[in-house]
């Protein structure tokens, strides 16, 4: 069981990693912050962009947080997310870790491959 923040951070960020060689984007890649971003142009929510924002992690004074864009566009996935990842879920898109073992790991890892496979069944990537 890890508990240490900087530890639960770069846990998380090589499960992200990966996803760079599939078509995203890293704009933030320091010790404290990491996020992924696809330079395509889409249509998301009536409105057309240039990009869309994958999923971000940061450090943070009391937690290591994941934001997850899907959860906010396609509110209906969180039904595909492990019921313990979700109870992690502040707001809307925001999941809050203070401890991560292995099986909470790979219900994120799980949510990744969910959001990954949703972008490029939606051209988002």
């Amino acid at each position: 069981m890890k508990t240490d923040l900087i530890e639960i951070f770069q846990t998380i960020r090589a499960s992200m990693q990966p996803y760079e060689t599939l078509g995203f984007n890293s704009r933030i890649n320091s010790d404290t912050e990491y996020d992924l971003w696809s330079d395509k142009n889409v249509v998301l929510m009536g409105k057309e962009r240039n990009e869309i924002y994958f999923a971000g992690l940061k450090i943070m004074t009391s937690s290591v947080t994941l934001h997850f864009m899907l959860i906010y566009t396609n509110p209906e996935v969180k039904e595909l997310l492990h019921p313990d990842l979700i109870k992690l879920l502040k707001g809307k898109s925001c999941f809050h870790f203070k401890k991560l073992d292995e099986t909470m790991m790979e219900h994120v890892a799980q949510a990744l491959d969910i959001g990954y496979k949703t972008y490029k069944q939606n051209e988002w990537v």
